[in-house]
C-alpha cells in the first residue's frame, strides 16, 4: 500500500507494520541443537498514513520445523510503545480521499465551504491479512460571521492489528480568511488536539509461549508494562487560493508529544504536508450538468518517511472519477494506483476508492478500500465570500 523502504514511496501497509513496537517473533533453529531458540524483536519505526510491512529475516528450516514456524513468522502485530526509547517514534493514519476530509488534511480548510459541511470516512487496510487497519473519522466544519472565521471539529479512531493497538483523537480548529487581491485569498488555521492511545498487552504472544512441538501453549512471564498514554497536541496550517488555483501546507504536531506507552520518551513525529491543485471548466453549463478536471499533488513527510500522491479527478453532473499513484516512480518506492468513484449533488455526496497495491506485498494485502460520506447544509448566501474550488473527495 511491503517491503522495507527507506524514506520513499511508503504506504500505510508498508509503514504501519513497521510502527509502534512491532512484537515481530520468528523461529530460528541454531547449528548445535533440533530445538528452536525465538527471538522476540520489537521495532519501532515511523509511519504515513498507508502503513509499511517489513521483511523480516527467513529462517532455515525443514519439515516439522518448517511448520511451526510459518504461524510465528505470521504472528506480527503492532503494538506503538516504547520498549527501544532511543529509535522509536510513530506516524499518523491517512486517508486517500484525503479531500474528502480536508480539515484532517489541513486546519485552514475549516469553514472553507462557508455552509456547514458534516463528513464520515472509513478506511480498511489489508481486508486479506489478520492483522488489518481499521480508521474511522468524522469532523464537522462552518464559517462563522460574528468571529470572522472558520470552526471545525474532528473525531477518529484508528485501530491496529485487530484492537491491540488503538488510538482515539478529538480535535478543535479555528480558521481565519483574509482576501489578499480581487483574485486572490489566503486562510490560515490553528488547530488543538487531545488523543489516547492504548495497547491491550493481553493480545501480544512472545517467545516463551512457544513449544517446539506443540505451539502456543504457556503462559507468557513477561509483565505487562504501561498500555495507556493521553497527550495534546497542536498543529497549523495556510492555504493560498484563486478560482481556479489553490496550494497549502500544514504542520502537525508542533509540540511533539511524547507518547511513549511504557518507559523513556518517543515523540511523535511532525508531519509536514504540501498539497496543490487547480480546477479547470472541461464543459460550460448545458442544463445544470457542468464538467471539469482537476490535477492534484500532495507532498508528505514525518520523521525519516516521505510519501506523494498525484492524481486527476475528472467530474461530469453529479458523477467523480479519480486515478491516483502513491510512491516517487522507481521500482523500490511504488506504493499503489489508486481508483475513485464518486456521485456528488448539493447536499449529499458518497465516495469508494480502492488502493491497488504495487509493492513487493500485492498478493497478500487485499489493498484498502475506503468509503467517505459527506453532507452540506444550505445557508445565507455571501456574495463577497470566496470559497475553494477544490474537489470534495
Amino acid at each position: 500500500m511491503g517491503r522495507w523502504v527507506h524514506g520513499k514511496g511508503q504506504n500505510r501497509l508498508q509503514r504501519k507494520r513497521q510502527q509502534g513496537v512491532y512484537c515481530c517473533l520468528w523461529a530460528k533453529m541454531t547449528a548445535n541443537s533440533n530445538k528452536f531458540v525465538i527471538f522476540t524483536t520489537l521495532y519501532r519505526t515511523l509511519v504515513l498514513g498507508n502503513r509499511m510491512a517489513m521483511k523480516l529475516p527467513q529462517p532455515t528450516l525443514s519439515g516439522a520445523h518448517r511448520a511451526l514456524a510459518l504461524p510465528v513468522v505470521a504472528l506480527m502485530l503492532a503494538c506503538i510503545g516504547t520498549f527501544t526509547p532511543e529509535t522509536a517514534s510513530a506516524q499518523d493514519p491517512e486517508f486517500t480521499q484525503f479531500y474528502s476530509n480536508p480539515v484532517y488534511l489541513n486546519p485552514a480548510f475549516a469553514g472553507a465551504a462557508r455552509c456547514p459541511r458534516f463528513v464520515m470516512n472509513y478506511r480498511n487496510q489489508w481486508p486479506a491479512m489478520s492483522g488489518n487497519y481499521v480508521t474511522s473519522a468524522a469532523a464537522y466544519d462552518q464559517h462563522i460571521p460574528s468571529i470572522s472565521g472558520g470552526l471545525g471539529f474532528i473525531v477518529m479512531n484508528d485501530r491496529a492489528g485487530r484492537g491491540t493497538l488503538s488510538t482515539s483523537r478529538i480535535s478543535g480548529i479555528y480558521s481565519y480568511q483574509q482576501a489578499v487581491s480581487r483574485k486572490f485569498s489566503i486562510k490560515a488555521g490553528f488547530e488543538a488536539t487531545y488523543f489516547q492511545k492504548a495497547l491491550d498487552w493481553s493480545q501480544l504472544t512472545f517467545g516463551d509461549m512457544i513449544d517446539p512441538r506443540k505451539g502456543f501453549i504457556y503462559e507468557t512471564q513477561d509483565q505487562p508494562r504501561g498500555g495507556k498514554v493521553s497527550q495534546v497536541d497542536f498543529s497549523a496550517g495556510i492555504i493560498g487560493f484563486s478560482k481556479k488555483v489553490y496550494f497549502g501546507f500544514a504542520a502537525h504536531h508542533l509540540n511533539e508529544p511524547n507518547e511513549s506507552l511504557v518507559v523513556g520518551v518517543s515523540r511523535l513525529p511532525m508531519k509536514l504536508t504540501g498539497h496543490a491543485g487547480a480546477k479547470f471548466p472541461l464543459q460550460r453549463s448545458v442544463k445544470g450538468v457542468e464538467a471539469w478536471i482537476s490535477p492534484n499533488i500532495l507532498y508528505r513527510r514525518q520523521g525519516e518517511f516521505q510519501q506523494m500522491n498525484l492524481g486527476t479527478y475528472v467530474s461530469k453532473g453529479p458523477l467523480v472519477g479519480g486515478v491516483w499513484y502513491r510512491g516517487f516512480f522507481s521500482s523500490t518506492t511504488n506504493d499503489a494506483l489508486i481508483v475513485l468513484l464518486g456521485v456528488e449533488t448539493p447536499l449529499l455526496r458518497f465516495g469508494y476508492s480502492y488502493d491497488i497495491t504495487i509493492s513487493d506485498l500485492t498478493p497478500a494485502t487485499g489493498g484498502a478500500h475506503e468509503i467517505h460520506l459527506g453532507m452540506k447544509f444550505a445557508c445565507p448566501q455571501r456574495s463577497k465570500f470566496r470559497t475553494i474550488s477544490c474537489p470534495t473527495f
